[in-house]
């Protein structure tokens, strides 16, 4: 986390007693997606409260021996160039096979046109593209880590 992200965190932190600061278990900063245009648009889809799930391929997770982010992680959603744009917590993790996830939580995820036929085509061509960076196969029945959080700071 660079100096204007932490002190972004920090404004965020101030706000909360010092009991709810002794409950978060982890910080980072992060963008989301792989390429500038999603990554600056899920910013601001998240920032404008759309956005409020999120996944992952697991085996992502497997391959860089990285622990499942855990319940009350706070994240500086960062845009493409790196800026703090808001701050969410994670409210909820599971980990449910691609063909499993429901049409509610595509609908969550906030993109495209929200339909679970657009997410399932999108993230379909994704996670295939990226399981073949990493080595394995992506398909039908691969574990997917889906993440439910709530934007906190600026409200």
């Amino acid at each position: 986390m660079n100096k204007e992200q932490r002190e972004f965190l920090e404004q965020y932190l101030a706000t909360l007693t010092p009991t709810e600061r002794d409950a978060v278990p982890e910080a980072i900063a992060e963008y989301f997606c792989a390429d500038e245009y999603n990554a600056n648009e899920c910013a601001r889809l998240i920032n404008q409260g759309i956005k409020r799930a999120s996944c992952s391929l697991k085996a992502g997770y497997d391959a860089e021996q990285e622990p499942l982010p855990k319940v009350g992680r706070l994240s500086v959603v960062l845009n493409w160039a790196q800026e703090p744009v808001c701050i969410i917590k994670l409210k909820d993790i599971s980990i449910c096979p691609f063909n499993e996830v429901t049409p509610e939580f595509a609908a969550l995820e906030g993109e495209g046109d929200l339909t679970y036929l657009w997410w399932r085509n999108a993230h379909m061509a994704f996670f295939t593209k990226y399981a073949a960076s990493l080595g394995v196969e992506f398909n039908e029945s691969s574990d997917l880590v889906l993440e439910h959080f709530e934007k906190v700071y600026p409200r």
